[in-house]
Protein backbone atom coordinates (compact mmCIF):
# COMPACT_ATOMS: atom_id res chain seq x y z
CA UNK A 1 0.00 0.00 0.00
CA UNK A 2 1.55 3.47 -1.16
CA UNK A 3 1.24 5.91 1.48
CA UNK A 4 0.02 9.57 1.30
CA UNK A 5 -0.41 12.81 2.41
CA UNK A 6 -2.58 14.88 4.32
CA UNK A 7 -1.95 16.53 0.58
CA UNK A 8 -2.88 13.97 -1.50
CA UNK A 9 0.80 13.50 -2.66
CA UNK A 10 2.25 9.99 -3.04
CA UNK A 11 5.57 9.06 -1.46
CA UNK A 12 7.08 7.12 -4.20
CA UNK A 13 11.45 8.25 -3.30
CA UNK A 14 13.58 7.14 -0.29
CA UNK A 15 16.30 9.48 -0.16
CA UNK A 16 18.81 8.46 2.84
CA UNK A 17 22.03 10.22 4.46
CA UNK A 18 24.71 7.74 5.19
CA UNK A 19 26.87 10.09 7.12
CA UNK A 20 27.13 13.39 8.13
CA UNK A 21 31.05 13.71 7.36
CA UNK A 22 32.40 14.79 4.33
CA UNK A 23 36.25 15.23 2.86
CA UNK A 24 35.28 18.79 1.01
CA UNK A 25 34.24 21.85 3.03
CA UNK A 26 31.83 23.67 0.54
CA UNK A 27 30.20 27.23 1.36
CA UNK A 28 27.22 26.61 0.90
CA UNK A 29 26.43 23.29 2.10
CA UNK A 30 22.85 23.07 4.00
CA UNK A 31 24.57 19.14 5.03
CA UNK A 32 20.70 17.44 4.59
CA UNK A 33 19.02 19.90 7.17
CA UNK A 34 21.51 18.21 10.10
CA UNK A 35 23.04 20.14 11.95
CA UNK A 36 25.57 18.04 14.35
CA UNK A 37 27.38 15.14 13.42
CA UNK A 38 25.77 12.08 14.65
CA UNK A 39 27.10 8.31 14.80
CA UNK A 40 25.39 7.00 10.82
CA UNK A 41 23.00 4.49 11.07
CA UNK A 42 24.17 0.53 11.08
CA UNK A 43 23.87 -1.46 7.66
CA UNK A 44 21.27 -3.93 9.60
CA UNK A 45 19.11 -0.72 10.73
CA UNK A 46 19.55 0.51 7.17
CA UNK A 47 18.37 -2.78 5.38
CA UNK A 48 15.18 -2.77 7.74
CA UNK A 49 14.64 1.14 6.68
CA UNK A 50 14.64 -0.35 3.34
CA UNK A 51 12.40 -3.02 3.50
CA UNK A 52 9.72 -1.10 5.14
CA UNK A 53 10.08 1.47 2.63
CA UNK A 54 9.91 -1.47 -0.11
CA UNK A 55 6.60 -2.72 1.85
CA UNK A 56 4.65 0.87 1.14
CA UNK A 57 5.92 0.74 -2.49
CA UNK A 58 8.90 3.33 -2.77
CA UNK A 59 10.04 2.50 -6.21
CA UNK A 60 13.76 3.86 -5.50
CA UNK A 61 16.14 5.00 -2.58
CA UNK A 62 19.03 7.94 -3.51
CA UNK A 63 21.97 7.85 -1.33
CA UNK A 64 23.78 10.69 0.19
CA UNK A 65 25.87 12.20 2.79
CA UNK A 66 27.97 14.36 3.65
CA UNK A 67 29.96 12.09 1.50
CA UNK A 68 28.61 8.50 0.60
CA UNK A 69 31.40 6.91 -0.44
CA UNK A 70 33.06 7.20 2.89
CA UNK A 71 30.74 4.62 4.18
CA UNK A 72 33.82 1.57 3.85
CA UNK A 73 30.33 -0.49 3.60
CA UNK A 74 28.69 1.30 1.09
CA UNK A 75 28.43 -1.74 -1.25
CA UNK A 76 26.87 -3.91 1.29
CA UNK A 77 24.34 -0.87 1.71
CA UNK A 78 23.97 -1.46 -1.91
CA UNK A 79 23.67 -4.78 -2.06
CA UNK A 80 20.67 -4.45 0.74
CA UNK A 81 18.44 -2.95 -1.79
CA UNK A 82 15.54 -4.42 -2.42
CA UNK A 83 14.92 -5.99 -6.06
CA UNK A 84 12.06 -4.07 -5.84
CA UNK A 85 13.36 -0.60 -5.29
CA UNK A 86 15.44 1.76 -7.90
CA UNK A 87 19.35 2.74 -6.58
CA UNK A 88 20.96 5.81 -7.12
CA UNK A 89 23.73 7.75 -5.20
CA UNK A 90 24.50 11.55 -4.83
CA UNK A 91 28.12 12.47 -4.83
CA UNK A 92 30.95 14.90 -4.58
CA UNK A 93 32.83 12.14 -7.27
CA UNK A 94 36.15 12.67 -5.20
CA UNK A 95 36.07 8.90 -4.29
CA UNK A 96 34.23 7.47 -7.73
CA UNK A 97 37.68 6.67 -10.24
CA UNK A 98 38.06 3.65 -7.47
CA UNK A 99 35.15 2.13 -6.97
CA UNK A 100 32.67 3.05 -9.56
CA UNK A 101 32.87 -0.70 -11.14
CA UNK A 102 32.10 -2.14 -7.41
CA UNK A 103 29.43 -0.33 -6.99
CA UNK A 104 27.82 -0.96 -10.11
CA UNK A 105 28.26 -4.62 -9.17
CA UNK A 106 26.74 -4.20 -5.93
CA UNK A 107 23.40 -2.66 -7.59
CA UNK A 108 23.96 1.14 -8.04
CA UNK A 109 22.11 2.18 -10.86
CA UNK A 110 23.26 6.09 -11.94
CA UNK A 111 25.12 9.14 -9.50
CA UNK A 112 24.73 12.57 -9.43
CA UNK A 113 27.71 14.29 -9.66
CA UNK A 114 28.04 17.38 -7.15
CA UNK A 115 30.28 19.72 -9.85
CA UNK A 116 30.09 23.41 -9.35
CA UNK A 117 33.00 24.38 -11.45
CA UNK A 118 35.61 23.56 -14.34
CA UNK A 119 37.86 26.09 -12.99
CA UNK A 120 40.87 24.73 -10.78
CA UNK A 121 40.60 27.95 -8.67
CA UNK A 122 37.11 28.34 -8.65
CA UNK A 123 36.15 25.16 -7.55
CA UNK A 124 38.49 25.54 -4.39
CA UNK A 125 37.42 28.50 -3.71
CA UNK A 126 34.10 26.77 -3.45
CA UNK A 127 34.66 23.40 -1.78
CA UNK A 128 38.27 24.23 -0.16
CA UNK A 129 40.08 21.47 -1.72
CA UNK A 130 41.52 21.38 -5.65
CA UNK A 131 39.82 18.18 -6.49
CA UNK A 132 38.82 18.49 -9.64
CA UNK A 133 40.95 16.19 -11.48
CA UNK A 134 39.50 13.59 -8.85
CA UNK A 135 36.17 14.48 -9.77
CA UNK A 136 36.37 14.16 -13.89
CA UNK A 137 38.14 11.02 -12.96
CA UNK A 138 34.97 9.65 -11.19
CA UNK A 139 32.99 10.98 -13.81
CA UNK A 140 34.96 8.91 -16.28
CA UNK A 141 34.80 5.57 -14.47
CA UNK A 142 31.02 6.17 -13.97
CA UNK A 143 30.41 6.22 -17.77
CA UNK A 144 32.73 3.13 -17.92
CA UNK A 145 30.55 1.28 -15.19
CA UNK A 146 27.47 2.57 -16.71
CA UNK A 147 26.35 4.39 -13.34
CA UNK A 148 23.91 6.93 -16.37
CA UNK A 149 23.03 9.22 -17.26
CA UNK A 150 25.07 11.12 -14.61
CA UNK A 151 23.75 14.09 -13.35
CA UNK A 152 26.36 17.02 -12.79
CA UNK A 153 25.00 19.22 -9.78
CA UNK A 154 25.74 22.90 -9.95
CA UNK A 155 24.97 24.74 -7.69
CA UNK A 156 24.68 28.71 -8.95
CA UNK A 157 26.47 31.12 -7.28
CA UNK A 158 26.25 34.63 -7.58
CA UNK A 159 29.16 36.28 -8.72
CA UNK A 160 31.20 32.65 -8.25
CA UNK A 161 30.54 30.38 -11.22
CA UNK A 162 27.36 32.00 -12.66
CA UNK A 163 29.40 33.01 -15.52
CA UNK A 164 30.44 29.34 -16.11
CA UNK A 165 26.91 27.88 -17.41
CA UNK A 166 27.80 28.24 -20.34
CA UNK A 167 31.07 26.30 -20.57
CA UNK A 168 28.94 23.77 -18.54
CA UNK A 169 26.77 23.05 -21.45
CA UNK A 170 29.59 22.64 -23.79
CA UNK A 171 31.06 20.45 -21.28
CA UNK A 172 27.89 17.87 -21.51
CA UNK A 173 27.04 18.39 -25.11
CA UNK A 174 26.69 15.67 -27.42
CA UNK A 175 27.02 13.21 -24.37
CA UNK A 176 24.04 11.43 -23.97
CA UNK A 177 25.45 10.09 -20.37
CA UNK A 178 25.78 13.29 -18.91
CA UNK A 179 22.99 16.05 -17.85
CA UNK A 180 23.53 19.21 -16.79
CA UNK A 181 21.32 20.34 -13.30
CA UNK A 182 21.44 23.78 -12.21
CA UNK A 183 20.54 24.50 -8.62
CA UNK A 184 19.24 27.09 -6.70
CA UNK A 185 21.26 28.09 -3.38
CA UNK A 186 19.46 26.74 -0.61
CA UNK A 187 20.15 29.61 2.25
CA UNK A 188 21.21 27.28 4.94
CA UNK A 189 24.59 28.08 6.21
CA UNK A 190 25.77 31.55 5.58
CA UNK A 191 26.87 32.13 2.08
CA UNK A 192 24.65 34.95 0.60
CA UNK A 193 25.51 34.50 -2.75
CA UNK A 194 21.88 33.79 -4.16
CA UNK A 195 21.80 33.94 -7.99
CA UNK A 196 18.29 34.73 -9.44
CA UNK A 197 17.37 31.33 -11.61
CA UNK A 198 14.22 32.91 -13.60
CA UNK A 199 16.29 35.09 -15.97
CA UNK A 200 18.59 31.80 -16.53
CA UNK A 201 15.89 29.98 -17.58
CA UNK A 202 13.97 32.07 -19.70
CA UNK A 203 17.57 32.29 -21.49
CA UNK A 204 17.38 28.68 -21.59
CA UNK A 205 13.88 28.44 -23.06
CA UNK A 206 15.23 30.79 -25.88
CA UNK A 207 17.76 29.01 -26.89
CA UNK A 208 15.89 25.66 -26.68
CA UNK A 209 15.46 23.25 -29.54
CA UNK A 210 13.06 21.73 -27.31
CA UNK A 211 11.60 22.31 -23.76
CA UNK A 212 10.25 18.88 -21.87
CA UNK A 213 8.73 18.69 -18.13
CA UNK A 214 9.55 16.08 -16.38
CA UNK A 215 6.44 14.41 -14.97
CA UNK A 216 8.23 13.35 -11.44
CA UNK A 217 9.56 16.89 -10.11
CA UNK A 218 7.02 19.21 -12.76
CA UNK A 219 10.26 20.73 -13.78
CA UNK A 220 11.64 21.55 -17.15
CA UNK A 221 14.66 20.33 -19.40
CA UNK A 222 15.91 22.11 -22.02
CA UNK A 223 17.47 20.61 -24.71
CA UNK A 224 20.23 22.86 -26.19
CA UNK A 225 22.32 21.65 -29.33
CA UNK A 226 23.03 18.32 -28.08
CA UNK A 227 23.13 19.41 -24.57
CA UNK A 228 20.41 18.26 -21.22
CA UNK A 229 19.58 20.91 -18.76
CA UNK A 230 17.59 21.26 -16.14
CA UNK A 231 17.02 23.98 -13.47
CA UNK A 232 16.01 22.94 -10.08
CA UNK A 233 14.63 25.83 -8.18
CA UNK A 234 12.84 24.63 -4.71
CA UNK A 235 12.60 27.97 -2.86
CA UNK A 236 9.62 29.89 -3.05
CA UNK A 237 8.10 27.46 -5.44
CA UNK A 238 5.09 26.24 -5.30
CA UNK A 239 5.27 23.17 -7.62
CA UNK A 240 8.31 22.12 -6.25
CA UNK A 241 6.20 21.38 -2.89
CA UNK A 242 3.15 20.57 -5.24
CA UNK A 243 4.68 17.51 -7.05
CA UNK A 244 7.16 16.61 -3.71
CA UNK A 245 7.64 12.52 -3.64
CA UNK A 246 10.46 12.56 -1.29
CA UNK A 247 11.05 11.58 2.36
CA UNK A 248 14.12 11.41 3.72
CA UNK A 249 15.98 9.56 6.46
CA UNK A 250 19.12 11.45 8.52
CA UNK A 251 21.96 9.70 9.35
CA UNK A 252 21.30 9.59 12.62
CA UNK A 253 17.90 8.00 12.50
CA UNK A 254 15.44 10.22 11.53
CA UNK A 255 12.52 10.10 9.03
CA UNK A 256 12.23 13.70 7.73
CA UNK A 257 9.22 14.93 6.05
CA UNK A 258 10.55 18.30 4.27
CA UNK A 259 14.32 19.37 3.27
CA UNK A 260 13.46 23.15 4.77
CA UNK A 261 12.20 22.24 7.94
CA UNK A 262 13.54 20.50 11.06
CA UNK A 263 10.93 20.80 13.68
CA UNK A 264 8.51 17.95 12.52
CA UNK A 265 11.27 14.69 12.28
CA UNK A 266 10.12 11.18 13.73
CA UNK A 267 12.73 9.38 15.37
CA UNK A 268 13.42 5.50 13.78
CA UNK A 269 16.29 4.66 15.26
CA UNK A 270 16.30 1.08 16.71
CA UNK A 271 12.92 0.90 15.30
CA UNK A 272 11.93 -2.43 13.47
CA UNK A 273 8.83 -4.24 12.53
CA UNK A 274 5.19 -2.99 12.89
CA UNK A 275 6.50 0.23 15.12
CA UNK A 276 8.61 1.04 12.11
CA UNK A 277 5.81 0.94 10.09
CA UNK A 278 3.64 3.35 11.83
CA UNK A 279 6.55 5.85 12.27
CA UNK A 280 6.64 5.84 8.42
CA UNK A 281 3.10 6.52 8.88
CA UNK A 282 3.33 9.26 11.53
CA UNK A 283 6.08 10.77 9.42
CA UNK A 284 4.10 10.90 5.93
CA UNK A 285 1.11 12.23 7.99
CA UNK A 286 3.22 15.60 8.87
CA UNK A 287 4.22 16.26 5.78
CA UNK A 288 2.79 19.63 4.11
CA UNK A 289 4.47 21.70 1.61
CA UNK A 290 6.49 24.55 2.58
CA UNK A 291 5.84 26.80 0.14
CA UNK A 292 1.64 26.90 -0.76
Amino acid sequence: MRLKDPYNRPVSNLRISLTPACNLRCIYCHAEGEDQPKSPLSLEELTEIMRVAAKFEIRSVKFTGGEPCLRADLPGIIRAVPDSMECSMTTNGTLLADIAQDLADAGLSRVNVSLDSLNHATYQKITGSDCLDEVLAGIDASIDAHLTPIKLNMVLLKGINDQEVDDFIRFVRGNRDLILQVIELMEFRDCTHHSELRDLEARLASNSQEILTRRMHHRKKYCIDGAEVEVVRPLHNTEFCAYCNRLRVTSDGKLKPCLLRTDNHVDIRGKYGEELEALFHEAVKRRAPYFR
